[in-house]
C-alpha cells in the first residue's frame, strides 16, 4: 500500500459505548487502558490494537470484533 493512502478500518465504539450506556472512561477502566489510547482508537487514529486489548473491549461491551471493527471504502 502506497504510504499516502490511508486505511479503510472504521472502529464504532461511539456507537457500542452509547448502546451500552457506558463512558469512555468507564471502558477505559474495565480494559485497563487509557482514555488517550481507547480516544485514538475511537477517532480511527489507531494504527494497531492489540488481540488482549480487543479482547477485553469485546468482553466488557459484550460485542463481537465484527460489532467494533468494519472495513470499507
Amino acid at each position: 500500500m502506497p504510504a499516502d493512502e490511508s486505511h479503510q478500518i472504521k472502529v464504532h465504539l461511539d456507537r457500542l459505548l452509547t448502546e451500552r450506556g457506558m463512558t469512555l472512561a468507564e471502558l477505559a477502566e474495565r480494559v485497563g487502558v487509557t482514555v488517550v489510547n481507547l480516544s485514538i482508537l475511537k477517532n480511527d487514529r489507531a494504527k494497531a490494537i492489540r488481540f488482549t486489548t480487543l479482547s477485553a473491549i469485546c468482553r466488557e461491551l459484550d460485542c463481537q470484533p465484527g460489532d467494533l471493527i468494519t472495513y470499507g471504502r
